[in-house]
């Protein structure tokens, strides 16, 4: 099992250590409801340092990453980033990532902790026509996400750099904490704003110091996996190995918008006819009507009983207080305000089929 550069930290934080992907890693410190409205009302920082960094250079970078990845990559520039999907040959997803342009001829791809090595094989297969620089920088760097709305107001003193102008999906390389060239991008996985920190390992542990120190005033808080589990549902974003996999496609699962048909990639041709012709199953988002809490591998049913789907994430969310969830069922059962039913134990709970996010800010 591996350990992040802030695992003993974590201890001393009195944090619950799970494996996870490999790693050590805290799901929990006080509790998820509490973690998790922190950061809808405040600002709370998870160590996601488990998740990997490639970085793709040279002139031959763009065209790797146009062959490997469903969106356009053509359409960043420097200091902007772009969520992506890495297609497989067989229509389904090797991973979803976060495309970062640092500089001409130069890209960071940051992939799930639990498909580095995985991606980076697939990569490199296409890589062996296209000939450019790759370097797996995952064993090196650390990754924070200080999300909240709180985030830039407790953080602004760490930086010179105006936080509160770096847009969604944008990010500055500049001194944060007192460390040289961080990378500070306005992105996340909760939908309450904030910033995500790259750094390396060996600077991790102060940044994470100053971060603290900068928000007490701001009720900051540690916060683990749990929450960021909870929160991202209530957004209905993917969650790989759950939602999506090697056998889900980019459209049923919603990913239609990340898949560009201007360019050539891997598998768009047959991705492309999907999408012309309709996906024959949907991956849609469901709120229970009575109590209960839906779980990944649960059924879904129609109301004569019979099973349509499965549930892929679900919980009950903190926010709400009622069970949400996502699953796929076929897409002639998958409107809008359809009445469906979660198996739950030897019950059959009815769900309503919902527009997304769940969570309205």
């Amino acid at each position: 099992m591996k350990n992040t550069a802030l695992t003993e930290i974590h201890k001393e934080l009195g944090a619950k250590l799970v494996p996870f992907a490999g790693y050590n890693m805290p799901v929990s410190y006080e509790g998820v409801t509490i973690e998790h409205e922190t950061v809808r009302t405040g600002v709370g920082v998870f160590d996601v340092s488990h998740m990997g960094e490639f970085l793709i250079s040279g002139p031959n970078a763009l065209s790797l990453i146009q062959k490997v990845s469903s969106n356009d990559a053509s359409k960043l520039s420097i200091g902007k980033a772009q969520y992506s999907c890495l297609p497989n040959e067989t229509g389904g997803i090797v991973d979803d990532l976060i495309i970062y342009q640092i500089k001409e001829e130069q890209y960071l791809l940051v992939v799930n902790a639990s498909n580095i090595e995985k991606d980076w094989k697939h990569i490199s297969k296409y890589n062996e026509d296209i000939s450019a620089d790759m370097r797996n920088l995952s064993d090196d760097y650390s990754l924070l996400a200080i999300q909240g709305p709180k985030a830039v107001e407790a953080m602004q003193s760490l930086t010179d750099v105006d936080l509160a102008t770096i847009k969604f999906y944008t990010f500055e390389v500049a001194p944060f904490a007192g460390v040289d060239n961080v990378i500070i991008s306005a992105t996340g996985y909760t939908g309450s704003g904030g910033f995500e920190i790259y750094c390396k390992n060996t600077e991790v542990a102060q940044i994470w110091t100053k971060v603290f120190e900068a928000g007490e005033d701001f009720g900051i808080k540690p916060i683990g996996l749990a929450a960021r589990d909870t929160l991202r549902l209530e957004m209905g974003y993917c969650l790989y190995g759950n939602d999506i996999n090697d056998t889900t496609s980019p459209i049923e699962a919603g990913l239609g918008w990340v898949t560009k048909f201007t360019k050539d990639f891997v598998n768009s041709e047959n991705l492309a006819k999907e999408k012309a012709e309709g996906s024959s199953r949907k991956l849609i988002a469901f709120e229970l009507e009575e109590r209960g809490i839906p779980r990944h591998d649960y059924e879904i049913v129609n109301g004569a009983g019979e099973k349509i789907g499965m549930v892929t994430s679900g919980t009950m969310s903190p926010s709400m207080g009622k069970g949400i969830g996502l699953g796929y069922v076929p897409k002639t059962a998958s409107a809008l305000g359809e009445k469906i039913y979660i198996q739950i134990r030897k019950k059959a709970v009815p769900a309503t089929i919902v527009k997304l996010p769940f969570y309205k800010n």
